[in-house]
């Protein structure tokens, strides 16, 4: 029986890490690219020598031939430099979209059947960039960001109350960015809207906090992101898909008439299966909600008309 063939595109921590939690998962044989010669070699031998201690059965190769991607199933796309302090995601654009339009291209020729999940900020218009530039369904490309945006949202509810990261249930929509939009109304800690168990004030700090977040992370390792969180958070919507898992996560999609937005990635609240996004789903929101939404749709636009696509 054939193996899912998982490729990982960029080998810094995002993308080592992402190898490292599908390994641990064992989701599939793991393709690491990058343009740097040795690392992925190194990387992919230093974490295939960890499975006869964690009992993975995965093999795991380094390259920097995009031909060893043939026929990959999935295809994790965390290639990009990273954030520096003070240093917005916007600020990336210019660099990665070139990077990004490259990764597309040789994503189309190798492996034209896979499904593709772009890390690489700013996520959002990236995302954008290798639709586009791959010519995929748009069902097949997705960015991640909802589910990072609401793990972290979750992380601050539940130190707060004090109480199981497990038990709280939220999701993030809109842009990755200051503008995306937590939602108070749908965030729950054990079943309880969060509402009833925590100050307003308080909420809305943690809103303010979870904003800001990768800022946060950014600012204490004074050089490189955050990598631990994102690499976790791409993982499960690789294993939704390779496992046709149908979850509901946060998930940059292509919007095509939902929440009144067309020809734009935004995070929005998506089924996740075999067949990449199944259906998106559109929840009711407040007059509040909505313009803080398409607030966020407005600065996803902003930073998308710079780019040539």
């Amino acid at each position: 029986m054939r193996r899912n063939k998982i490729t990982i595109v960029g080998a810094g921590n995002v993308g080592a890490t992402c190898a490292h939690w599908a390994a641990s998962k064992e989701l599939g044989d793991i393709v690491l690219i990058d343009v740097a010669e040795g690392i992925p070699q190194g990387k992919a031998l230093d974490l295939m020598e960890a499975a006869p201690v964690e009992g993975f059965d995965c093999h795991i190769i380094g390259t920097n031939d995009y031909a060893d991607t043939k026929d990959s199933d999935l295809v994790i796309v965390t290639a990009g430099v990273a954030r520096k302090p003070g240093m917005s995601r916007d600020d990336l654009l210019k660099t990665n979209a070139n990077i990004a339009i490259n990764v597309a291209e040789n994503i189309a020729k190798y492996s034209p059947n896979a499904h593709v999940i772009c890390v690489s900020n700013p996520v959002d218009v990236i995302t954008y960039i290798i639709y586009k530039t791959t010519g995929f369904e748009p069902n097949r490309v997705m960015g991640m960001a909802g589910v990072l945006d609401s793990a972290r949202y979750r992380t601050f509810v539940a130190l707060e109350l004090g109480i199981s990261f497990e038990d709280v249930s939220a999701f993030v929509l809109g842009g990755h960015g200051d503008d995306m939009v937590p939602l108070v109304r749908y965030t729950y800690a054990g079943g309880i809207p969060i509402e009833k168990l925590i100050s307003q004030d308080r909420i809305e700090a943690i809103v303010e906090r979870t904003r800001k977040g990768g800022a946060e992370i950014v600012s204490h390792l004074k050089s490189g992101s955050a990598y631990y969180a994102p690499a976790a958070s791409v993982i499960q919507m690789a294993e939704a898909i390779l496992k046709d898992k149908k979850r509901i996560l946060p998930v940059a999609a292509y919007l095509q008439g939902e929440y009144e937005e067309s020809n734009i990635f935004a995070g929005v609240p998506a089924i996740i299966g075999g067949g990449g996004i199944e259906k998106i789903i559109e929840v009711d929101l407040t007059t509040d909600e909505e313009a803080s939404l398409k607030k966020s749709f407005q600065s996803v636009r902003k930073v998308l008309s710079e780019v040539n696509v």
